[in-house]
């Protein structure tokens, strides 16, 4: 007999007006062993309050978002930690989504189980409703969440509705033979808890045809009743077979192999022979290593041997590769896998043919305004990349930056990096700092108040104002400061003193980029990164013959005077 969780699943749907129904439903059972020991399966419903179409794409989203997601979640979270931070980051994207549309909103009710071992863990947000069947017994495991408005109910504390939100978790041991049934707020007057048990044990071997029983029995109650044209929806999960006794988390894994010894050129490790050492620092080293197997050479990140007993550190270090995982963008690093099993700590990534952007700096002083300004523009793109899935890089430096040889920006560097979270960033601030603030950290790091996404535009806008111009915007190192009396000195020197070139616009957005004070930089890296176009280029727009830029309309003015001479050479005749 299999030692691995085993379910059954039955599902049933009935909306008298299919355009309008907006719950969604779903089940994710891994068929990979170490995904399902790991991770374990899924089952979810959501439901919303609204029958447009947007409250569809709410439910629909919430559902895919969170399989999605959850699934490539660090293997070594648990199902915790997993599941509540993949969900906080889809409430924020549906509530931010929500000021953006008219006539709805992004917000659904959500109720996700993850069973995983012998354990069920419910994850809630609003007024979808989960039960658990267990013999002749019938519980109500999650809680209705719901305000009443001029006779209607509402559901409260729903997926999407405030950008923090509160979520309901509880865990529950299981039993083989559990049958846990998922349904919506439509269901709610319409069947008794011996009506689910009887119809759902009618015939148990086929849960959907339960499903169907139950969807059937719950519209005749409703029409019965006067109000008939409401959707229902049933998802019934069993467990047919548990493991024989809780298994280690696989998750622990990489967490457990050791962190590799000093490597020197010639060396091998796991099939990889380092060719270079790149870099050696307190916390890593990085090596440039070729794969014995596939001739690939890569780059080699791994812990400093003397980090082994620094769990914080090591837990930190394990977040990297999912962070680049994360980001698909040609101005990010990419992470690459083995072709063998790892007995080490580290990861890959591949190898950028190219030099770091204070080498190609210093190689190239006469570079022109253009040149730079399109490094700036990739540099500004990979960061954007990186914000799009709420992380923070919050080491943007020269030294960090990659050019190959055409040209192209690649951002290589993650030690920093961080998912942004809901208390001003604190835990994300003190590592900053424990990796080393540079000249181009924002001042908000060294006097310990909230970071986010306008210190990374800092950081972004002093790199370009040294590639621009080869100095620092403020005489004092921000980094260095001590006190918000210091902040106030703090006078920005325009970049204009150092590169006549550099227009006045430019540098009026360089100067409200590098704000000492966060709050009054640029709301959205965007607006700054419009602000690098090439001068050169508007000018040429600017000066460019009309004819170039607007040819049909030319040509029109050409014919019609043609026509007019057409027409009193006949008139003249």
């Amino acid at each position: 007999m299999s030692s691995e969780l085993s379910l059954s699943i039955g599902q049933a749907f009935v909306a008298p007006d299919r355009r309008h129904h907006r719950s969604s439903m779903s089940v994710r059972v891994p068929a990979e062993r170490t995904l399902l020991e790991a991770k374990g399966a899924s089952a979810l419903i959501s439901d919303s309050s609204s029958r447009n179409a947007i409250a569809k794409q709410a439910g629909d989203l919430s559902v895919r978002g969170f399989l999605a997601d959850y699934y490539s979640t660090p293997d070594h979270w648990d199902v915790k930690t997993s599941a509540t931070r993949v969900l906080r980051a889809l409430n924020g994207w549906c509530y931010s989504q929500s000021g953006h549309v008219q006539n709805g909103s992004y917000m659904a009710s959500l109720s996700a189980m993850v069973y995983r071992g012998r354990e069920a863990h419910l994850f809630h947000m609003g007024d979808t409703l989960v039960f658990r069947l267990r013999g002749a017994e019938f519980e109500q495991l999650s809680r209705d969440h719901v305000t009443d408005l001029g006779g209607y109910r509402y559901p409260s504390r729903a997926l999407g509705l405030d950008g923090n939100i509160d979520i309901d978790y509880v865990s529950v041991p299981l039993k083989q033979g559990d049958i846990f049934l998922f349904t919506t707020q439509a269901v709610r007057g319409t069947l008794m808890p011996s009506d689910y048990v009887q119809l759902i044990r009618a015939d148990a071997s086929d849960l959907n045809a339960a499903c169907e029983r139950l969807a059937e029995a719950a519209t005749s109650r409703a029409q019965a009743r006067g109000y008939g044209g409401e959707p229902f929806c049933f998802q019934l999960v069993r467990i047919d077979h548990l493991p024989e006794a809780e298994q280690d988390h696989p998750g622990r894994l990489y967490g457990d192999l050791p962190v590799p010894p000093e490597l020197s050129p010639g060396e091998r490790l796991d099939g990889l022979e380092v060719q270079e050492v790149l870099s050696r620092t307190a916390q890593s080293r990085v090596y440039r290593v070729r794969d014995t197997h596939s001739e690939r050479e890569m780059v080699m990140k791994a812990p400093s041997p003397e980090l082994s007993n620094r769990n914080s550190y090591l837990e930190h270090f394990l977040l990297q590769q999912w962070v680049v995982e994360r980001v698909n963008s040609p101005f990010v690093a990419r992470v690459m896998e083995s072709s063998r099993p790892r007995r080490y700590l580290y990861y890959l990534m591949a190898y950028v043919d190219g030099e770091r952007l204070s080498d190609w700096s210093r190689r190239h002083p006469q570079a022109s305004l253009a040149q730079r300004l399109d490094i700036a523009r990739q540099l500004g793109k990979a960061v954007q990349a990186l914000h799009r899935r709420d992380l923070l890089h919050q080491q943007i430096h020269p030294d960090n930056i990659l050019i190959d040889r055409h040209g192209q920006v690649v951002l290589a560097d993650f030690s920093a990096c961080r998912l942004r979270e809901g208390d001003g960033h604190k835990h994300s601030r003190e590592l900053a700092r424990q990796l080393g603030l540079t000249e181009h950290s924002a001042p908000e790091y060294a006097l310990d108040t909230d970071v986010g996404r306008r210190s990374d535009q800092y950081a972004l806008a002093s790199t370009v104002y040294w590639l621009l111009t080869g100095a620092q915007p403020y005489e004092l190192p921000p980094h260095e400061l001590r006190s918000h009396t210091d902040l106030e000195q703090l006078t920005y020197r325009s970049a204009r003193t150092h590169n006549p070139e550099i227009s006045l616009a430019l540098d009026e957005a360089l100067r409200r980029a590098l704000d000492p004070q966060r709050a009054l930089r640029f709301r959205r890296l965007s607006e700054f990164l419009y602000a690098l176009r090439d001068p050169a280029a508007e000018r040429r727009e600017r000066t460019s013959p009309r004819l170039l830029k607007e040819p049909v309309n030319f040509w029109q003015g050409v014919a019609g005077i043609l026509l007019l001479l057409l027409v009193l050479s006949w008139l003249l005749r």
